[in-house]
């Protein structure tokens, strides 16, 4: 665990020590029961999925409690008896979900005091865990949203809510379908949970340590070699983690020294690790569990989103990849002199374990059809079985318990936020403030897409701002897709431009955490390294564009059109980055830039073949240009004065 996230909780001993262990290996233990669908098998009956709901909510604000103080003067070696009070308290509300819900369905539109009592001190507690787990900006905006739902019928027409009574709206936001136990917090204690088990599991039986050789084996030796490794760690760990922040804390400490080792700048180094951390949360196939959330919402197969997500990733890396390389050529920049690379066969000998727990979640998920959920768990217990097998890997008691309480650490965040988010789309959906918010979009942008998809991409990476990318999704989700739905866009397609902008925020300044994170550890200037991060993410800017008006990028059409959507978006981010990094072989002077930008540009539009095929000459030609120019230069001493070389 990173220090930054060891700092965060309490150290305790003595008694408050064995509560937390306890409360630490409850969570994953009832999620595995519900998930199992143990109490079919043991009594022939189901629960509801918001007993479960409840009892895992419960079992994790309690945990909150206990972990993490109040302030930063509070205790940090003992529970004070607030917090102690806190955490029954989330038990008992637990409790009254878990076994009074068969009876609370029967009557659920009925306002009555006890659900009045209890529902204010579930939204108070998850509110308090919120502020905790992630700080004050998620919080002020539940908080904004639970009075518009109370007084929004006073606003305007155009954002008007309806004039609900506080019992009323308490009773919906606590027990309403599709509010705090409803799809967002559903999500989290089932499919996201599943993963975050998983990806603690491949970790605990030494998985991290295997992804990180295969990162340096394949990338340590070339010329920047170290930026390169960090991006494939990166985007490993980041697939996994679904947490840019968490990502860049955990695989930073190791990348970014040795970025900087290897002739990097701290701003260059710490963009790069921030910028790919980020990119692992919308890479296929496990997008960090944020794939699953949008099957979920979709109603749709997760086959379908990793579909479109494919390509995006590919391109949103390829950009990366050529900008760090450029860099390493203008740097003249080697790769690291004793990486040992081993041979495929022995590392893949290394490395079986983990890859049979892998290959069986996607055959689970792609060839068996089983849920997402289902599918992880039995990756993970074909992990446990097959650990048991060498001593290298074998787990005892203690580490399998150990695996079980760094789980239920690690879904504080998640299933708080799932919480909250809860909160929010119960608030959307009661008042119909989603439907308000698309029409105003829609006359806003007066007809047109592109000023539509604008004003959404904007929307997207203010309300991401400061939150995890889970919660600005679920957001965005409700507020922002409707308006792009409306004007015509596939629902997969209008989410996935979502979720990319969202997640993007985190690389995004002002408030942009993964750079603030990678920054601090490379001892780098924020703004800098935010501008930097910027140029780097450039395809992850401007491929939500491009597969909002070329379906092909999204493998959808014919194709011929799939065939030149791809190519033509390639060509594109080769074009920018040899712009943004002024290099192609020799360094380029502003006019041949601006050029690139020109011939990229026109290969982005769709529908327009003429347009693309000049963009497509025009960078051919540029590139010859200057391929001609360096081949007959090339024993001429002043050729390296062109080429040079430049801060990084």
């Amino acid at each position: 665990m990173p220090a930054e996230e060891k700092s965060r909780f309490r150290t305790l001993s003595g008694p408050w020590h064995k509560a937390e262990w306890v409360l630490g290996i409850a969570v994953p233990a009832a999620g595995m029961f519900f998930i199992l669908d143990v109490p079919m098998y043991l009594t022939g009956k189901s629960f509801f999925t918001q007993q479960y709901l409840g009892l895992f909510l419960g079992l994790v604000l309690a945990l909150a409690f206990l972990l993490l103080p109040m302030s930063k003067s509070a205790p940090r070696d003992r529970v004070p008896w607030y917090d102690l009070v806190f955490a029954v308290a989330s038990l008992a509300v637990g409790a009254y979900v878990l076994f009074l819900y068969p009876q609370l369905i029967r009557t659920m539109g009925i306002v009555s005091p006890d659900k009045i009592v209890l529902g204010l001190l579930a939204i108070f507690l998850v509110l308090e865990a919120t502020r905790r787990v992630t700080g004050w900006p998620l919080t002020i905006i539940v908080l904004v949203f639970i009075a518009y739902g109370r007084y929004g019928y006073l606003l305007p027409d155009v954002v008007a809510g309806s004039d609900a009574s506080w019992g009323r709206l308490i009773n919906q936001l606590f027990l309403g379908s599709g509010s705090l136990y409803g799809i967002a917090l559903r999500v989290a204690a089932l499919i996201v949970f599943a993963f975050v088990f998983l990806a603690h599991g491949l970790f605990g039986y030494g998985g991290g340590d295997f992804l990180f050789g295969v990162a340096q084996t394949s990338m340590g030796r070339y010329r920047g070699g170290p930026a390169k490794m960090a991006v494939l760690a990166s985007a490993f760990f980041g697939m996994l983690s679904g947490s840019a922040v968490a990502n860049v804390a955990g695989t930073g400490t190791i990348t970014i020294p040795l970025m900087k080792k290897n002739g990097y700048s701290p701003e260059f180094a710490s963009a790069v690790e921030a910028v790919a951390s980020t990119g692992g949360t919308v890479t296929p196939p496990v997008m960090g569990a944020a794939g699953f959330i949008i099957a979920e919402f979709l109603g749709v197969g997760y086959s379908e989103v990793v579909l479109i997500a494919i390509v995006p990733a590919l391109l949103y890396y390829l950009g990366l990849f050529i900008q760090i390389d450029l860099r390493a050529v203008k740097k003249g920049l080697k790769g690291l002199p004793n990486v040992t690379r081993l041979p495929v066969g022995q590392l893949f000998t290394q490395g079986w374990l983990y890859l049979a727990a892998l290959g069986i979640l996607m055959y689970g998920l792609f060839f068996l059809y089983l849920r997402p959920e289902v599918a992880a768990l039995y990756a993970l217990g074909t992990l446990i079985v097959l650990g048991s097998v060498s001593k290298r890997t074998r787990q005892g008691l203690t580490g399998l318990l150990t695996i079980l309480r760094t789980t239920g650490r690690g879904m504080l965040e998640i299933t708080v936020i799932g919480a909250a988010a809860g909160i929010v789309i119960g608030v959307v959906n009661y008042t119909g403030l989603g439907l308000s918010l698309s029409r105003l979009l829609t006359d806003l942008s007066g007809g047109s897409l592109l000023l539509l998809a604008l004003m959404t991409a904007v929307a997207s990476i203010i309300l991401g701002m400061g939150i995890p990318v889970t919660a600005s999704y679920l957001f965005l989700a409700v507020l922002a897709a409707p308006a792009l739905v409306q004007r015509g866009v596939p629902p997969l397609v209008a989410h996935m431009f979502i979720f990319y902008f969202g997640a993007f925020s985190f690389i995004t300044p002002p408030i942009c955490l993964a750079v603030f994170t990678a920054a601090s550890i490379g001892g780098a200037n924020q703004m800098k390294t935010a501008l930097q991060a910027m140029r780097l993410a450039v395809a992850g800017y401007l491929v939500p564009f491009i597969f909002l008006f070329d379906r092909g990028v999204v493998l959808q059409g014919t194709p011929s059109q799939i065939a030149v959507g791809v190519l033509s978006a390639i060509a594109a981010i080769i074009a920018f980055c040899f712009a943004l990094e002024g290099y192609f072989l020799r360094r380029l002077g502003w006019r041949k830039r601006v050029l690139y930008v020109a011939a990229g540009t026109a290969l982005l539009i769709p529908g327009h073949w003429s347009l693309n095929v000049v963009g497509g000459g025009a960078m051919a030609g540029l590139m010859l240009l200057d391929m001609v120019w360096v081949r007959k230069h090339a024993k001429d001493s002043r050729v390296k004065a062109m080429v040079g070389s430049e801060s990084a």
